[in-house]
């Protein structure tokens, strides 16, 4: 039995399937949810949703896990091949206990990974992470007689739920991406369904990734959306991760938009409707959401949260948002909009209706926002057993630097937010972000100037060179 204490992450697991961890360390954890689950609901036969994305090994990983579940005396209900949002949706539609997915997202193949949920609507945070390894590490299992029961055909009733409520008049070309990921199954179908001309781009699954990994924030599967976009005259560009909770947007002229300047217009969008809301974003997002007009004259008020889709899911729902927004794509939205979870789909629906409301080309919608500079969030390596330490670190430095009152590119640091890593902002509102990654053996940088691509780059070469001074630094997986 194998298994590698690090793959137990923030907010899900993920490890590198056969190295890191076998199907009876699976099995495992298996026998560990179930055991929480049974624990957290006081029921000795909960029912726990089941699904799994479209790699090559996700099947077999299923069935280990589904008999750990089993063994524990739960009630699987298998949802089959699946989106994580559709089995956050089953767990709405069936009225379960629990849910587990079975994906390593836009990891890697050879990565694996479950992510899990007990409470509706929401997945795991670091508590019950931190609960879950306990109980498998140190097989505290719960014994038990419980079955599977396959679920045939959801898929129809979470496309169905997706595209009834949501038809669109306006005629909408739309390059669907999912770089041969599992949302090639169900993207172009839903969007067909609520009025889009769809045009396919990598939508056949085939789990090798033959052209790149569905990442949305991979800049070489942007390229590639904004060149059908162009090539087709299309008026929008989607593009879905591996598992359909992300999207990645390119608009009609093919350039990439941040998925956190989307979620400003779709604030600003829905703000006009739902006066004095309240909106969740992550440490990653753009520096405009704080001193927005159209949000503070509609009363909005923005909070700056810990990155990762669990912890904005969860700040979402214990502040009452009306939505939340992550740079990474993840967007979320809560009552009367949607049940509080991420849905990639979603997502480019509510993207289509702004185009509909606002009746202007997405070139020109992006152009109300005021200009700045990002950067693609960028990767260096740093094992995961020193990345927590360097960025603290990084913490204790930045804070030094900002009381000495050194300058970058000739600004001071103003404001030092350290709720996920640390976020320091300079005097035109420009700032910059280190923090660990919480599902990679990684460091996070990103920088954005209010000023010029000059300034965001310079931001970028500061935090670089005080990463670099550390020695704990490997390559970047892009830099600008």
């Amino acid at each position: 039995m194998k298994i590698n204490p690090n793959g137990f992450r923030e907010y899900d697991a993920r490890w590198l399937f056969e190295k890191d961890i076998d199907l009876e360390g699976i099995k495992d954890l298996g026998k560990g949810l179930g055991t929480q689950i049974i624990n957290h609901t006081q029921k000795s036969d909960p029912r726990v949703v089941v699904g799994q994305d479209y790699r090559s090994y996700s099947e077999k990983i299923k069935k280990s896990l589904i008999e750990g579940l089993v063994s524990t005396g739960c009630k699987v209900e298998d949802v089959g091949l699946s989106l994580s949002p559709m089995v956050y949706f089953a767990q709405f539609n069936l009225n379960s206990d629990g849910i587990a997915m079975v994906t390593a997202s836009h990891n890697e193949n050879g990565w694996t990974g479950v992510k899990m949920g007990i409470k509706k609507g929401l997945t795991h945070a670091p508590e019950e992470m931190s609960e879950l390894k306990n109980i498998t590490l140190n097989r505290k299992f719960i014994k038990g007689k419980g079955n599977r029961k396959k679920i045939e055909n959801f898929k129809k009733v979470y496309i169905q739920d997706l595209t009834k409520k949501n038809k669109i008049n306006k005629k909408i070309k739309a390059v669907v991406a999912c770089g041969n990921g599992t949302a090639g199954i169900f993207a172009p179908d839903i969007l067909r369904g609520i009025g889009c001309e769809v045009i396919e781009l990598d939508c056949k699954l085939d789990w090798s990734f033959p052209k790149y990994n569905p990442n949305p924030e991979d800049l070489e599967m942007l390229h590639a959306i904004s060149k059908a976009v162009k090539e087709n005259n299309a008026d929008i560009g989607f593009g879905f991760d591996g598992d359909g909770d992300r999207c990645g947007v390119i608009d009609n002229k093919g350039n990439e938009i941040f998925s956190d300047k989307i979620g400003l217009l779709i604030a600003r969008n829905l703000s006009e409707k739902h006066k004095s809301s309240k909106f969740i974003v992550d440490v990653k997002s753009t520096g405009l959401f704080a001193n927005d007009e159209v949000l503070s004259n509609n009363k909005c008020k923005t909070i700056y949260w810990k990155t990762g889709h669990s912890h904005i899911k969860r700040k979402v729902h214990s502040e009452k948002a009306l939505a939340g927004f992550e740079k990474s794509g993840h967007f979320f939205f809560n009552k009367p909009l949607g049940y509080g979870y991420d849905d990639g789909i979603n997502s480019a629906i509510q993207i289509c209706h702004l185009l509909e409301n606002q009746n202007k080309k997405m070139n020109e919608i992006i152009k109300d926002l005021p200009i700045t500079y990002q950067t693609p969030t960028m990767a260096p390596f740093c094992k995961d057993e020193e990345k927590y330490k360097v960025v603290d670190a990084m913490v204790k430095k930045v804070e030094e630097l900002k009381q000495l009152k050194t300058k970058i590119d000739g600004q001071t640091i103003t404001e030092i937010l350290t709720v996920n890593g640390v976020r320091f902002s300079l005097e035109d509102g420009s700032w910059g972000l280190i923090r660990a990654s919480s599902n990679k053996p990684s460091l996070v940088v990103v920088t954005e100037s209010a000023k010029s691509n000059d300034r965001k780059k310079k931001i970028f070469d500061f935090i670089d060179g005080l990463l670099q001074e550390t020695g704990k630094i490997g390559e970047y997986d892009q830099k600008i």
